[in-house]
């Protein structure tokens, strides 16, 4: 659970190039390197709830999906991180703060660039 000045961010790496293993794969590579950060309070793999039958579930995980928690000020640290690792790459993040939440796509570094300043923009209004 995030407490008052954690936000919770959600990845989705979207990569259609990529099947399942491989985009699992990359989840679980992005996971630990997301760990090692210092800003970061938790993270982790999202796993399904509810596992319908026949469904793309890795070890009851949902593919291509992590969360990581960080405090508030530490938000940038964490953008500057996955722009690095992730500036040409298809994703959508969703960033709950403060009972609220925005989800946001990028496909590119120039649209990275920009959903994490909205991301951003989001949090500091609270």
């Amino acid at each position: 659970m995030t407490s008052a000045s954690s936000i919770k961010i959600t990845i989705a790496l979207q990569d259609p190039n990529l099947d399942d293993i491989e985009r699992q794969k990359e989840t679980e590579q992005l996971l630990q390197q997301i760990r090692n950060l210092d800003e970061v309070e938790n993270a982790d793999l999202v796993r399904d709830p509810n596992p319908p039958e026949g469904s793309k579930t890795v070890s009851g995980f949902l593919i291509g999906l992590l969360t990581a928690e960080v405090n508030a000020k530490n938000i940038k640290a964490l953008f500057g991180f996955l722009g690095e690792r992730l500036g040409n790459k298809p994703i959508e993040l969703e960033v709950e703060a403060y009972g609220k939440k925005l989800k946001i796509k990028a496909s590119s570094q120039q649209e990275l660039q920009a959903v994490m300043q909205a991301a951003q923009d989001f949090i500091v209004q609270g």
